[in-house]
């Protein structure tokens, strides 16, 4: 699941247009929630250790890592989705994605499988998902087995808001000066 990154646009699992078109999801669980980010938007799956803190940002930012010679925001997506805190990290992993230029680094609690499916399993998130969580998702995936849990596809790019990713900067800025 490592990607290489580089400063051209990367392309999606689903560029090929049509109800076949297939795409690749590396699905993950949050909670209860069974959620996927595009293959191509995950550069690394990593295993959980304590980001270092970082002041002054909101609590779902549990601090940043070091990776590849970056700094690297991490979100706690329990704590992004109003979730209570999960009771053991045993299996946590840090799924490191790419977000436009930059990588944010997400916490969830196991990483589970990559999938295949088709564009015709894709469909738009209800009208029942309103302001900030719905940006956050891009699609639900209907899975072809009845009982199968529905797979919430999550658009990575869309984790930080524009405020929410100036704020972060100015508050590493600071952490990196002052220590």
């Amino acid at each position: 699941m490592n990607a290489p990154l580089d400063a051209k646009p990367r392309p999606s699992s689903e560029q090929a247009a049509g109800p076949s078109a297939r795409m690749q999801l590396v699905t993950f669980r949050v909670g209860d929630g069974l959620f996927a980010a595009d293959i191509f938007a995950v550069e690394r799956v990593l295993r959980y250790s304590p980001p270092r803190p970082i002041p002054n940002v909101p609590a779902w930012i549990e601090g940043v890592i070091d990776y590849r010679a970056r700094v690297v925001p991490v979100i706690d997506l329990r704590a992004r989705f109003e979730l209570p805190a999960a009771p053991s990290r045993e299996s946590a992993r840090i799924l490191v994605v790419v977000a436009g230029d930059e990588w944010i680094g997400a916490i969830v609690d196991a990483v589970d499988e990559i999938v295949t499916v088709t564009a015709d399993q894709l469909a738009p998130p209800p009208p029942l998902f309103k302001g900030l969580a719905k940006q956050y998702l891009r699609a639900l995936v209907r899975r072809h087995n009845e009982g199968e849990q529905v797979i919430v596809l999550l658009d990575v790019a869309q984790l930080l808001t524009t405020r929410e990713r100036i704020v972060l900067e100015q508050a590493v800025a600071g952490a990196t000066t002052n220590g």
